[in-house]
């Protein structure tokens, strides 16, 4: 017994400490969690062996492979196209900009991830407010918002979905099924209260207007039969990740047979495209995984899981939406990911001792998690992203600022998930 206090006691610092160090944002996350993962091994908390196996190599796996196919698809310039069209339909009224770019954000972040979304579509903005010489911090509010909203409606939108459906085998369309609808809904509602909100803020003469609508879209285009290919294999990518429930084939291996097939025929070096992949996010994965199994393996996670049935007294409605709240509030100060990653093992804990059905659990840290990652502009990685480079083009997006119309935002958006989750799952 005091073995086991003492291995609790160990890795519940190790876990703390390293949480701490990761929201004060003083040293590299990937770093904070590498050397965490490193002192529960050598403490003897976990063995080698048993870390490597609490490694979600699914998770991994299909960060990779998109961030593969995504890399090679940008390269064609499809995506400034993309935004240029859109501005051109705008007819350059900003306003209009503002909530075509915020919608195109959103679905674009469902079905590519929300942190390559905002890498993708911030320089866009940054040309068409330079172009129509107004302010972009208001459209990259609005753009950070949106792509976290929009990347709750899939499983490979947001990573704490990733985190989700490669823990317990939920598929693709298992999250189109249960929480697409309120996602998409969420982000129509708020894109136009953005609208609402900055309208009176952005003005631009006539004259920017009729530049940015001379723009010419198709020179953006650098490689025409690249693009065919590189958007054939990425549609086949996300047909895969619908079917893959019918072909019994993880998400991971649909997405790495993508990546592969569009390394074989695009015609660039894999090494050079390997350069280009975020390998400090895949190492604070691995690191954040094994930081995780630490604490499960101590019987610290179903401590804290025997906690809340104690509070809601195992009432499925009540710990669902403790759940749903939780999340969100947490995910909005502290970075969503190692948070999911904490949670994912207590509900399971939770399932093993009670008769409860863990679905709408799933779906409500999956909606609490994303959504609540809007409340701060720390609250996700995408916001953190997005922030940075603002900062870098001189426009320097404070705490308060973001925090003052992102946060009672994310209010509106827990409050429609909450009536959602009422409706369907009570």
């Amino acid at each position: 017994m005091e073995k086991e206090t003492m291995s609790m006691i160990i890795s519940g610092s190790i876990f703390v400490i390293a949480y701490i160090l990761i929201i004060t944002d003083k040293i590299e996350r990937t770093l904070i969690a590498l050397c965490g993962a490193a002192l529960m091994i050598f403490l003897r908390v976990l063995s080698q062996e048993k870390a490597f196996h609490e490694i979600d190599y699914n998770t991994l796996g299909l960060l990779i492979s998109m961030m593969v196919i995504v890399i090679i698809t940008r390269k064609t310039g499809v995506f400034e196209y993309l935004g240029i069209k859109t501005v051109k339909l705008a007819k350059g009224e900003p306003w209009k900009i503002m909530l075509f770019l915020s919608i195109i954000t959103g679905v674009l972040s469902a079905f590519l991830d929300n942190v390559t979304t905002i890498l993708l579509i911030i320089p866009l903005t940054f040309s068409v407010a330079k172009d129509l010489h107004i302010n972009p911090v208001p459209f990259i509010i609005a753009q950070i918002f949106a792509s976290n909203t929009g990347g709750t409606a899939t499983l490979i939108g947001d990573p704490p979905n990733i985190m989700i459906g490669g823990a317990i085998g939920l598929s693709f369309m298992d999250f189109i099924k249960n929480v697409a609808g309120v996602a998409f809904f969420n982000l129509i509602v708020t894109s136009v209260l953005y609208v609402i909100f900055y309208r009176s803020k952005i003005h631009t003469l006539d004259e920017n207007k009729k530049k940015v609508i001379m723009m010419n879209e198709n020179e953006a285009i650098k490689d025409k039969w690249l693009m065919v290919k590189s958007l054939t294999v990425l549609g086949l990518t996300i047909l895969g990740f619908m079917l893959h429930g019918v072909f019994h084939y993880e998400s991971a291996t649909i997405a790495i047979a993508g990546a592969v097939v569009l390394l074989l025929i695009s015609g660039h070096k894999p090494h050079k495209i390997f350069e280009e992949i975020e390998w400090n996010t895949i190492f604070f994965f691995a690191g954040l995984f094994i930081l995780v199994g630490g604490i499960k393996e101590s019987g610290l996670i179903k401590l804290l899981a025997e906690g809340i049935l104690d509070v809601t007294n195992g009432n499925p409605t009540l710990t669902m939406l403790g759940i749903l709240w939780v999340s969100a509030i947490a995910s909005a100060f502290v970075d969503n990911i190692p948070f999911v990653a904490t949670m994912i093992p207590m509900i399971q804990d939770l399932g093993d001792m009670s008769n409860m059905d863990l679905g709408p659990l799933w779906w409500a840290l999956s909606l609490g998690a994303c959504l609540g990652g809007n409340g701060t502009i720390i609250g996700a990685s995408a916001n953190v992203i997005a922030s940075g480079m603002a900062l870098e083009h001189g426009h320097k997006i404070t705490f308060g600022k973001f925090f003052k119309v992102a946060f009672p935002m994310m209010i509106i958006t827990l409050i429609i998930s909450t009536i959602y989750m009422i409706i369907f799952y009570v």
